[in-house]
């Protein structure tokens, strides 16, 4: 019981440090964030951002993650 506690934690562990990151480097990546399929409205003092290209971009770099190691 508790060697998959153990497990998860340390996955929950990884995920987080490498948001961390991700975040950390986001300002010298300057395309991320900003890819041609990402919609940003404004209006006023309202804006809306809905990051679509990123987000594929995202699942797609952590569905090959996921696929990698689960061989």
């Amino acid at each position: 019981m508790f060697a998959s506690a153990g497990r998860i934690l340390i996955t929950v562990g990884i995920f987080f440090a490498v948001v961390g990151i991700a975040l950390y480097l986001s300002e010298k990546i300057g395309w991320f964030g900003r890819l041609p399929g990402d919609f940003v409205f404004r209006k006023g003092k309202f804006t809306f951002y809905f990051p679509l290209a990123t987000s594929i971009v995202v699942s797609v770099l952590l569905s090959l993650l996921y696929w990698f190691f689960r061989k």
